[in-house]
């Protein structure tokens, strides 16, 4: 007869077995949530595109990810994880397959289609890693997820990078289009937690609303992931103006920034362990206030190298610890709320960076369009002086 440990140690095997594979989509998935930076210079080239234009780019990914957000909350409340996550692999696939295939119109139309399936498997990854993962080991959990997304978007960068050096753009997204797929297939094969039906846990909105943790963290799921997405998007650009020499680094650049929030997120894990969450807040965010404005007052590329790198660095770990502490403070009715969180998460990056655009097209400087990330830094600092 089987011990009650030994009746538990499948589940725990299993569950360890879906955690690693569910973080490990999360580096295509970075690749694509991040793709616009390093081939933003490429498609203004290929398509003869204003900032304007260029910045509607990010507004289509991010609102498209908006209802691929809206649409996860529904298909996990009502049938789990597995729909929305298999779904979200094959639209990614689909928009990284025609992106590069020909007109302006067509590759806006692929942005859309990709957008939605990363506004989908974020929320939906991210709350089946932080649900199933022992308590003591969730946010170490989550920012291992956050890892993968990080090594995706610094992949993406240098893979851009070298591809389009070699006329070889569509063989990389083909071959990403190939890795998602694979993906779909070996993780429709693993068990999921089943949809929670019960109605002891059916979310009651009037007393959350009438909270004002589920405020602040409106405000740092808006402004955090806009702010982040604005930088790593817009750097590239913002450096191929800095001369010659920053035009031969524009491609790259993205790469710096990150693989320093890549390198951040790997020695979180072990940081997370030691050190509690507040603080590791504060000062990630008055770091990143300090890298970005080193960026923005710079007077050469090595310094900007440097801005990019500290925030990198110093954004790392804010976004997973968001993310534990919002499941950790919810529960099970996070699947619910995640949907409101994860759509305010999609409407920053497409408003900020897209923002960015409009406000060096009427300016004409990109130098004042990122004055939009910093300010947004700055009133997370604000937000995170006092524990909440």
């Amino acid at each position: 007869m089987m011990t009650t440990a030994q009746t538990r140690e499948p589940k725990i095997e299993f569950s360890k077995s879906l955690i690693l594979v569910a973080q490990f989509a999360f580096l295509p998935t970075g690749i694509l949530n991040t793709i616009l930076g390093p081939m933003l210079p490429h498609m203004i080239g290929r398509w003869s595109l204003t900032d304007a234009q260029a910045g509607n780019l990010f507004l289509i990914q991010f609102l498209s990810a908006l209802l691929g957000v809206q649409l996860s909350g529904v298909l996990l409340s009502r049938f789990g994880y597995k729909p929305a996550f298999l779904g979200s692999l094959l639209c990614m696939a689909l928009g990284a397959a025609t992106l590069w295939l020909g007109s302006v119109q067509l590759g806006f139309i692929a942005v859309a289609i990709y957008g939605f399936g990363v506004g989908s498997i974020i929320p939906t990854d991210s709350l089946l890693v932080a649900e199933i993962s022992p308590p003591e080991s969730r946010t170490s959990a989550v920012n291992l997820l956050n890892f993968f997304w990080g090594v995706g978007a610094v992949l993406c960068s240098l893979l851009v990078t070298w591809s389009a050096a070699r006329n070889l753009i569509p063989a990389f997204l083909g071959a990403v289009t190939v890795l998602l797929l694979l993906l779909a297939v070996v993780m429709r094969g693993f068990p999921f937690p089943a949809a929670e039906k019960s109605p002891e846990h059916a979310v009651r909105w009037g007393p959350i609303a009438r909270s004002p943790v589920i405020w602040l963290f409106a405000l740092v799921f808006f402004f955090y992931p806009g702010a982040e997405t604005a930088v790593g998007g817009w750097i590239g650009s913002y450096v191929s103006r800095l001369g010659a020499r920053g035009a031969a680094m524009a491609s790259l650049m993205p790469a710096f920034f990150w693989a320093a929030l890549t390198l951040g997120r790997a020695l979180g894990t072990a940081l997370l362990r030691g050190v509690s969450e507040p603080p590791v807040l504060r000062g990630g965010f008055a770091a990143a206030t300090l890298g970005i404005g080193l960026m923005l007052w710079a007077p050469n590329l090595t310094t900007v190298i440097a801005g990019a790198l500290l925030t990198g660095l110093s954004y790392a770990t804010l976004y997973p610890i968001t993310v534990s502490r919002f499941s950790h403070h919810f529960g099970i009715a996070a699947r619910s709320i995640g949907a409101v969180m994860f759509s305010l998460a999609s409407l920053g990056p497409a408003m900020i960076p897209w923002l960015v655009g409009v406000t060096s097209q009427a300016t004409g400087s990109l130098r004042s369009g990122l004055f939009l990330p910093f300010a947004a830094t700055i009133l997370l600092l604000l937000i995170h002086l006092r524990d909440w």
